[in-house]
């Protein structure tokens, strides 16, 4: 009897499996479209900027040599060396890192093992609120409250656009980042790890950052990773406060360390001459024009560089627990 049972209620279920459920088709479809519209847009950006750069640099004063490996950027006298722009992007980038992982990591550790669950969730959002704000009210902080601060501090030596400042707001403009994906890759951690780790007498201190942390790696390491990528391609912040003036350099000298040990002085960047030269005054199809989108298909390159990195970060490091 019992036998006979199982035998109908396995009909049953597979005849339930073969049923299709209502709507099902219809959820499949919506999310199948939504997909296929998010990887349309990149295409058509992508086909955008492409075709738009083929333009810049089919023009008999740009070549592939001068952009690539050129170390002066001045469209208007006939330079068209990417490195100036890039170098104040990096500059700009790794300042920002240094200030917002320190402080978003330390941040991730006292929401993850420190903080009670009442003010955990009074605190991540409160921090999170900083994405929310305008990036322009940061570059007019940047540019009215951290650059007096600084030349307080260092002297006259730091110019009214300068490269630390942008960084150091650019870097608590992308803290929330590496908090909240940190701490969420904390908050995966099992639990028994941590009690492993206490039953052989590590405190809370050292739990977290011999235990929980290494074993976050991959979710901590991909945040930093996004943050760089948004950071990369912050606009307002640094054109603001940096300075709309690309400062160029020569390898025959020193002036290369010169640019990297020199975050008192301005430097344009990407985003800041893309900002600058689309809202001035230009013509469609002249060299200025078409340069916008090669500069832009180059920040496209080095943000879907960043962003892959980031995914064979993810799988490189990714432990799974049972």
């Amino acid at each position: 009897m019992s036998t006979e049972r199982g035998v109908h209620d396995a009909d049953m279920a597979r005849q339930l499996a073969r049923k299709p459920r209502r709507f099902e088709r219809l959820i499949v479809g919506s999310l199948f479209i939504a997909g296929a519209i998010s990887i349309a847009i990149t295409i058509g950006i992508l086909w955008e900027l492409g075709s738009e750069s083929l333009l810049f640099f089919l023009d008999d004063d740009v070549t592939l040599g001068k952009f690539f490996f050129s170390t002066e950027w001045s469209p208007q006298a006939g330079s068209f060396g990417i490195w100036p722009l890039i170098l104040g992007t990096m500059l700009i980038t790794v300042i920002a890192l240094l200030v917002a992982i320190p402080v978003g990591l330390s941040a991730a550790i006292y929401l993850s093992e420190y903080a009670s669950p009442r003010v955990r969730n009074f605190l991540k959002p409160v921090l999170e609120i900083l994405v929310g704000i305008p990036t322009v009210v940061f570059g007019f902080f940047a540019l009215t409250f951290m650059t007096p601060l600084l030349r307080s501090i260092f002297g006259s030596q730091v110019g009214f656009f300068n490269v630390l400042s942008a960084g150091i707001v650019v870097g608590l403009l992308i803290v929330p980042l590496v908090s909240s994906l940190a701490e969420d890759a904390m908050a995966a951690v099992p639990d028994s790890l941590r009690q492993a780790s206490y039953g052989l007498g590590a405190s809370r201190l050292e739990t977290s950052l011999r235990v929980v942390v290494p074993a976050a790696l991959s979710g901590i390491a991909a945040g930093v990773v996004v943050a760089m990528s948004r950071a990369v391609g912050e606009t307002m912040v640094v054109t603001l406060a940096s300075g709309a003036s690309p400062r160029n350099f020569s390898l025959a000298d020193d002036s290369l360390f010169g640019y990297i040990l020199s975050p008192f002085e301005g430097a344009q960047t990407m985003t800041g001459y893309i900002a600058i030269t689309a809202s001035g005054d230009i013509s469609y199809d002249t060299i200025d024009y078409n340069s916008i989108f090669a500069i832009g298909l180059t920040l496209f390159v080095i943000t879907l560089g960043l962003n892959s990195l980031s995914r064979r970060i993810v799988k490189r490091f990714r432990q799974e627990y049972e």
